[in-house]
């Protein structure tokens, strides 16, 4: 797997606030995620011809 993308206290802390616990395993499957969604993104740039990853194509 890559580096992490998502800031584990920054995860934590929200899902703390949502009155939940944070299981060991939710912060890799969230970078996975965000790994999934950025590389589609990139994608996205490409097929149009863009090197810059726009808000549009998340």
């Amino acid at each position: 797997m890559a580096d992490m993308l998502v800031v584990g206290s920054k995860v934590k802390a929200f899902i703390k606030a949502q009155d939940c616990m944070t299981a060991g395993e939710t912060l890799d499957a969230l970078n996975k995620c965000v790994e999934d969604i950025l590389a589609k993104a990139c994608q996205r740039a490409k097929a149009n011809k863009r090197a810059t990853v726009k808000a549009q194509d998340l």
